[in-house]
């Protein structure tokens, strides 16, 4: 476990971004129809937003807050732009987002601790 988390402190920026794009691209990208019910995807948004705070929270960078703030931005930017590329924006799905973020945020905090940070 030590071994991951020095990994992930060392290319946290690189895995941060690369996440936030996929997140952007997949959720921009239009689709030919709509899904029959809307709101059956919320899982997927509080996985994807608690593995992209994931990176962040174990690096813990001097202004990670703000960056937090940059994630619940994009994610609402997101849900804005969203109907003009033929999909559903939904305010459940910030929630789901942002519930993602928290989770990822506990997730460091516990590996981060010493009980897995000492671990190996």
């Amino acid at each position: 476990m030590k071994a991951f988390l020095i990994l992930v402190k060392q290319y946290w920026l690189f895995s941060t971004f690369f996440i936030l794009t996929l997140i952007i691209v997949l959720s921009l990208k239009p689709l030919e129809t709509l899904p029959p019910i809307p709101g059956t995807d919320k899982i997927h948004h509080f996985i994807a937003y608690a593995v992209l705070m994931l990176p962040t929270a174990i690096r813990k960078p001097k202004h990670w807050l703000l960056i937090t703030l940059l994630f619940v931005f994009c994610s609402g930017a997101i849900e804005l732009i969203q109907p003009y590329v033929n999909r559903y924006g939904e305010l459940k799905d910030m929630i789901a987002n942002v519930a993602g973020l928290a989770f990822g945020l506990v997730i460091a905090k516990i590996l981060r601790s010493p009980l897995f940070s000492d671990a190996d």
